[in-house]
Order: structure tokens, then sequence, then C-alpha cells
């Protein structure tokens, strides 16, 4: 399983789907958003925990194609599928090492990222356990996204289609936890409700990213 995640990272980095995209692409929203809204402080720090949210998911979806697509075509997947590791620990190391060539690094930057939409200082702790509980869901059900259009020629608008929904729950109660963060609000409900869905995510979505790998390789 070490090998396979050290693999998995060296290969996002060497494919360029590793955090400099991500981040880049987090960076330009945060920089666009106030030249479309207009340079009101008070404005941004309304929108500032929404925006923030949507940017972070908005760039994990970049990379979500390559997780599985280059195993597909190098035939290491059919390999993998034949290891001693079972399948859906295989989906969750490399669910593991999208979180942490992406997610981990939108993390640590969104507090600086914050700053640029005046995000209100009592929001940056709530904004970052948001993201914390709420990115490694993504990477979760992104990996399952992948799994069921693995294969399938220019599948990155169907692998979007078919994950953004997904992804609306998450995003919903993540960036009420930042808002109201900010707002000096109780967060622990949306915190609950979201830290809920990652662990779901967590302990079910692998058992069905690994049966629609199985039917694709077969």
């Amino acid at each position: 399983m070490k090998a396979l995640l050290i693999r998995d990272l060296r290969l996002a980095m060497r494919a360029g789907g590793g955090f400099g995209l991500g981040l880049a692409f987090f960076l330009i929203v945060t920089v666009l958003v106030p030249f479309s809204v207009g340079p009101d402080s008070a404005l941004l720090s309304t929108i500032a925990a929404g925006i923030l949210w949507l940017g972070a998911l908005l760039a994990c979806l970049l990379s979500l194609d390559r997780i599985l697509a280059l195993d597909w075509e190098d035939g290491t997947l059919d390999l993998l599928a034949c290891a001693p590791l079972p399948m859906e620990g295989t989906v969750s190391i490399k669910a593991l090492a999208h979180w942490l060539t992406t997610g981990l690094p939108l993390i640590l930057a969104a507090p600086l990222f914050a700053l640029l939409l005046s995000l209100p200082s009592a929001g940056y702790i709530p904004l970052i356990l948001s993201l914390l509980l709420g990115t490694p869901a993504l990477s979760v059900i992104g990996t399952f996204g992948a799994a069921l259009t693995v294969g399938i020629k220019r599948g990155g608008l169907l692998l979007s289609l078919l994950v953004l929904p997904l992804y609306v729950p998450t995003l919903i109660f993540g960036s009420e936890v930042a808002r109201r963060g900010a707002d000096g609000l109780s967060y622990s409900t949306p915190l609950i409700m979201l830290a809920g869905i990652t662990l779901g995510t967590i302990a079910l979505l692998p058992f069905a990213s690994a049966a629609v790998l199985r039917v694709n390789i077969r």
C-alpha cells in the first residue's frame, strides 16, 4: 500500500495533475471574483466563504480524470486487479493520493486566499476545519466518478456531470460552516453533518468504486 501511494504521488506530480494546477486555479478564482463583483469589502466578506469553497471544489475537479485514466492506458489497472491488495484498498489509496496532492495544498493555501476576499478573522478556523473535513469526501467521490468513466474516450465532461451533483451536499455544509463561523454563529451542526458525509463516503464508496472497476476490467 505504501509503495502504491508513493507511486501515485510521483505520477500525479509528473503528469501535471498535482498541487500546482489546483492551486493555480484556486488563485485565479479568488483573484477574479473581486473584479466581477467589485472591490466592496463588505460584499466580499459576505460571499468569501462560499467563493472559497466553490474554488476548492472546482480545483479538486480538475484532476479527477487522471486518478485512474493513466493506469488504464498503460495496463497497470489490470495488474492491480490481480494483486494481493483488494481493489477496495487500491481505490482508497488512489483517493488518498489525490487528496494529498490536491486537497491538502488547498487547505494550506486557503487562509492566504481568504485575505484577498476580506474573510472576517473569525471565519479562518471554521474555514480550515470545513475544508479539512470536506475535501476528503471530494476525493473519494471523485474516485468513484473516475471509476465509472474509466476507459471512456474524452470522459472528462461526463465525469464532471456525474460528480458535480454528488458534490452539492459537501459544498452546502462546508460553506455553511465557514459562513457561520465568519458571522460569529455556532457552526457545530453543519460541521457534524459535513463530518457525517465524509465518513459515509469513506465507508461506502470504495466498495462501489471497486465493484465498478471490476465490471469495467472484465
